[in-house]
């Protein structure tokens, strides 16, 4: 067998929507996003940008990506293998070029997310020198212009920066939320961040005899399906049941005036968390995802 990890072409496209369709073919439910961004990967690789592919005798049998998110921090994602060449040593391949790529460039960490019951992901990601760091769900609580939280929230990204630098969400989540321009990427949330994204999106600050709870909000898009809009939220953190209540009206609240039809919010994946999300009535998402890390220094 010969094979060579490279930069990935427009005319890999046939061999990896090939091998993409496949990779999940124990779950008929769950469609790969990758025939549908594979394109847009590649015209758009750059300076903060690589995307690769695992060539075996001339054809596609792999596929990584890497992105720069911060000076330090590189995701790494759609990291796939042909089923038939799973074993061979193919991703590790991968993943080794692009940690070298990500190193040259400044990264010291890089992290990648794979679903909770991707046994075959957690493997492989393991195996090419990932470790496991953190877990989070998705919760989406419905938009709704009659939510009124009982103690006021409002746009405050210092108090919502002091209440999440001691919170056991900072903690467990390892002071990572959502990243502001990649929607399926985490890097860590900055002071600088929350002030940005108090400017330009917003912050919400539970404060009732101090701050017991915040979340972020960093966007809108629309939703992959076609079916509306989207407010999507970094992260929510909060001390107890009653400051889940009024920090998921408020963001019902929120996203009502942005008209949108749906939300999501990052969530630490504790038992706490999960389940005083549920007793405030947000929807929780079927399962959590897990983030894992490599020190690249």
């Amino acid at each position: 067998m010969d094979s060579t990890v490279r930069q990935a072409r427009l005319d890999d496209a046939d061999d990896v929507v090939s091998f993409a369709e496949q990779v999940w073919n124990e779950r008929p439910d769950t469609v790969d996003y990758i025939p549908d961004v594979f394109a847009d990967w590649v015209e758009s690789d750059g300076p903060d940008q690589h995307t690769v592919v695992a060539e075996v005798d001339g054809t596609a049998a792999g596929l990584c990506q890497v992105v720069l998110l911060t000076d330090h921090e590189a995701w790494f994602q759609g990291m796939r293998v042909d089923p038939d060449h799973r074993g061979e040593g193919l991703g590790l391949s991968m993943v080794e070029h692009c940690f070298d790529w990500a190193r040259q460039r400044g990264a010291t960490v890089g992290r990648n997310m794979v679903f909770s019951w991707n046994d075959a992901g957690l493997g492989q990601s393991v195996a090419a020198g990932f470790e496991p760091d953190t877990a989070f769900r998705f919760a989406h609580p419905e938009p709704d212009t009659d939510a009124d939280p009982d103690v006021p929230v409002r746009n405050d990204p210092d108090a919502a920066w002091s209440y999440w630098t001691a919170s056991d969400a900072r903690t467990h989540l390892s002071g990572l939320a959502l990243d502001p321009d990649r929607a399926w990427a985490l890097s860590e949330l900055t002071r600088d961040r929350l002030h940005r994204l108090a400017d330009e999106e917003a912050v919400l600050a539970v404060t009732a005899d101090g701050t017991t709870g915040m979340a972020c909000r960093t966007g809108t898009r629309s939703e992959p399906s076609g079916d509306g809009a989207l407010a999507e939220y970094a992260v929510g953190a909060w001390d107890d049941r009653g400051a889940a209540a009024s920090l998921f009206d408020a963001i019902r609240a929120d996203a009502a005036a942005l008209e949108v039809e749906e939300t999501r919010v990052l969530i630490p994946e504790t038992p706490r968390h999960v389940a005083e999300a549920a007793a405030v009535r947000a929807e929780l998402a079927d399962w959590p995802d897990f983030v894992l890390s490599a020190d690249l220094t």
